[in-house]
């Protein structure tokens, strides 16, 4: 599983011109779910998300996480991240699971976010949505729940 997180003081997703799911200070994470996660990578993601310290403290250092600053996440699939762009111009997906994987791995990331108490606003699975948002330092992480980087 992969994320590409970035800190933000506001974010909205939509799909059609409808916001699907809107946040103010918090995370928006794009989520990418592949063809070898299971469980274990959606615990693992959520924990890190959950946990991640990248929210300035009262001396201005990256010390926080999401609850502690009262904040929320976007939670957004984004299947191409698992793109592979290595061989030729065409980016390969082979290695991002199909959607009947893909979903319930992505709702179930969200689902553990919630059940910590976070705040958790969702882009719509496999729609083609429109992401604004405002990079908060900026601020960016990647992940990866195989640890590839």
């Amino acid at each position: 599983m992969r994320a590409v997180v970035q800190r933000v003081s506001r974010a909205v997703v939509r799909v059609d011109d409808r916001v699907a799911g809107a946040i103010e200070k918090g995370l928006c994470v794009l989520l990418s779910v592949g063809v070898d996660d299971g469980e274990q990578d959606a615990v693992v993601m959520a924990e890190k998300l959950a946990g991640l310290r990248i929210f300035a403290d009262d001396a201005g250092m990256m010390n926080l996480g999401v609850m502690e600053c009262g904040a929320a996440i976007l939670l957004i699939s984004q299947f191409t991240l698992h793109g592979d762009a290595r061989k030729g111009r065409r980016p390969s997906f082979t290695a991002a699971a199909r959607e009947e994987v893909a979903k319930p791995l992505y709702e179930r990331v969200g689902t553990l976010l919630e059940r910590e108490g976070i705040p958790v606003a969702y882009g719509v699975f496999g729609a083609r949505m429109s992401v604004e948002l405002v990079n908060e330092g900026p601020v960016t992480i990647l992940l990866d729940t195989k640890k590839l980087f």
